[in-house]
């Protein structure tokens, strides 16, 4: 987090007359809020020490950028659900951004099989809708019953199908399948087109939007659940 302090002039460094001691710091913030591919400072070196440390569980080397987030929330319409799941928050940037677009009375819940992942989110994110849960992403069932959670709405997946196990994949996919409400949404977000060809498989063709304004380019997949049947 940036120090809030002024900066101290030194003999050989003073600042501008026409510029405040901090006001370089700040302006700097300021460009990084204007320009919303620049990621999100959601602890982006714990995010790189996570991918470093476990490449096969994390999608990018950096978050999301602030247009991918918004095409992810409205192309999942989350401010109609009332029971969301996140496959994969890593640091919890995209996990802030769905809070957001959620109502108040509604519920997250986080699957993160990181622990150091899972612990950052606990104490960064402060939110009685968000609930944490330290498990696989093919055991959704198990996280609901556990946590004494119907079917959701929505299922939102970042994780990197491209580096898993094409079984594991599969078995992910059809944990989703299985836990999601009738007439419920799936939507995965990737750079790599791994999740639509294992997807088919299960759900058929998705839906497939690009987001042309993120490091990398990602594709977003959504597939809809029939409404008359589980």
């Amino acid at each position: 987090m940036p120090d809030a302090r002024p900066d101290r002039p030194s003999s050989s460094r003073r600042p501008s007359p026409t510029q405040a001691p901090g006001a370089r710091s700040r302006d700097r913030r300021d460009k990084s809020a204007a320009h919303p591919l620049i990621p999100q400072p959601d602890h982006p070196i714990a995010f790189l020490r996570g991918f470093l440390e476990r490449p096969k569980e994390v999608g990018s080397i950096i978050p999301s950028s602030r247009w991918m987030e918004r095409r992810i929330t409205r192309t999942a319409e989350l401010a109609t659900a009332k029971l969301a799941i996140e496959l994969g928050p890593g640091t919890g940037g995209t996990t802030k951004a769905l809070l957001q677009a959620m109502a108040p009375d509604a519920t997250l819940l986080a699957i993160e099989i990181n622990p150091g992942f899972c612990d950052l989110i606990r104490e960064t994110i402060d939110d009685p809708r968000l609930i944490v849960h330290e498990g696989s992403a093919a055991d959704i069932a198990d996280a609901l019953a556990k946590h004494d959670l119907g079917a959701p709405d929505v299922v939102l997946s970042g994780i990197p199908f491209s580096t898993m196990p094409r079984e594991l994949g599969l078995a992910i996919l059809r944990s989703v399948k299985e836990s999601l409400a009738p007439g419920g949404r799936f939507v995965a977000y990737q750079f790599r087109d791994v999740v639509h060809t294992l997807g088919k498989q299960v759900f058929g063709a998705a839906d497939v939007q690009l987001e042309l304004l993120n490091v990398p380019p990602m594709r977003v997949y959504r597939w809809d659940m029939p409404t008359g049947s589980r």
